[in-house]
């Protein structure tokens, strides 16, 4: 009887069938969504990779775990943006979480100083910025590396390690900046610009001045 009422309206039965097949789809696709995320929920809580207050970085996203909620987690990045993240970016999306089973976090700083000059001392004024931070660990202990001979600079690089300052890690590098370049220059010890030396082994370099050439307009004759 409604199939018949249906026809005798001009609503085909067919076109209603592919158009509950296509909401059905739909709907089924949304479902999916929300349990894959509801279940990401569950085993986050189950195995705890990540846990309030915790830094992480996943998906391009990097800050401090706020909240973490049945279907997503909020992240509060260094900004003070809160990025909701869908639970399941934490199951199938590498994590890396800054303080997972040890709040201590290695700092690299890279310092590049000019040749000649004594790398003990440089390795000496290194640490003692490092140390001089009231945030830097003394275990495990500041250090100092010769990476490199670079093209214009010999290439250290400062290690210190923080627990405090795993959040705000820009904040850590650039105080431990400061502190490098105050003792470096209290030591005598320069930071170089990028240069070259050219050595001319024989033979005559000609040297033309280019004459400017004038501006404004001339008066016809």
């Amino acid at each position: 009887g409604i199939v018949i009422v249906l026809d005798n309206a001009g609503i085909h039965l067919g076109a209603l069938t592919v158009f509950a097949g296509s909401v059905g789809v739909g709907v089924g696709f949304g479902l999916k969504n929300i349990a894959s995320n509801f279940i990401s929920g569950l085993l986050i809580l189950a195995e705890r990779p990540i846990t309030i207050g915790d830094r992480i970085e996943v998906a391009g996203i990097t800050g401090q775990v706020k909240q973490i909620r049945a279907r997503s987690t909020v992240i509060m990045t260094n900004d003070g943006i809160a990025m909701i993240v869908p639970n399941e970016k934490f199951i199938d999306s590498p994590v890396t979480n800054w303080t997972y089973s040890d709040p201590r976090v290695r700092f690299r700083v890279p310092v590049g100083v000019a040749y000649g000059s004594d790398v003990n001392k440089v390795r000496d004024a290194l640490i003692a910025a490092a140390r001089e931070h009231p945030a830097t660990l003394n275990d495990p202990p500041a250090n100092a590396y010769l990476e490199k001979f670079g093209n214009s600079t010999i290439d250290f690089e400062l290690i210190a390690w923080s627990e405090k300052m795993s959040y705000k890690p820009r904040r850590f590098k650039s105080e431990l900046n400061f502190l490098i370049e105050k003792h470096l220059r209290e030591a005598g010890i320069e930071i170089p610009n990028p240069q070259r030396d050219l050595h001319i082994r024989d033979g005559v370099i000609k040297v033309k001045t280019v004459s400017e050439p004038e501006t404004g307009e001339r008066s016809e004759a």
